[in-house]
Formats: C-alpha cells, sequence, structure tokens
C-alpha cells in the first residue's frame, strides 16, 4: 500500500487533545482500513508531520474530515532512506 506524508497545523494542545486526536484517528483508520505508521511534532511550527499508509491521497483526506485533523498537504513517499544504506 502507499505511504503518504502529511502535514497538519495545529494550535497548541493539551495532553489530553492530542490523545482525543490520536485515538480518533485509530478508530477512522481501522473504520477505513488504512495504517498510521508514525508522527512527529514541532510545538515551535505548530505542526504534525504523520505518516500513513493509504489507498489514495484522497482516502488520506477523508481519514483527516472523519477524524477531524487539519490536513495541509500530502506527499507520497517515493522512497525511504537512512544513514546505513550510505556506509
Amino acid at each position: 500500500m502507499p505511504k503518504y506524508l502529511i502535514a497538519r497545523t495545529v494550535p497548541p494542545l493539551t495532553e489530553e487533545e492530542t490523545a482525543a486526536a490520536g485515538k480518533r484517528s485509530i478508530a477512522v483508520c481501522e473504520e477505513m482500513g488504512i495504517k498510521w505508521i508514525k508522527s512527529y511534532y514541532s510545538a515551535k511550527d505548530g505542526k504534525f508531520y504523520c505518516e500513513y499508509e493509504a489507498p489514495s491521497v484522497e482516502a488520506i483526506y477523508e481519514h483527516g474530515r472523519r477524524a477531524q485533523l487539519p490536513v495541509d498537504s500530502v506527499s507520497l513517499i517515493s522512497g525511504e532512506f537512512d544513514p546505513s544504506m550510505f556506509k
């Protein structure tokens, strides 16, 4: 299944708000048959960067709508690299 990187701009969130958003995401992923892999958060920039597996870009936007999560941009991941590959 294709992997996507999603950028989300968010206001400052409490731990409770972050947990609620995570639970909504998981529930919608289960409904839609997509997979949340990992997310990174930058408090300084007010952004989440999330990696998901989904059948299409449209599925990512639909997930965001259903889970009430903002979606600024969606990028198809064409390759994965880490330092060990270049030693």
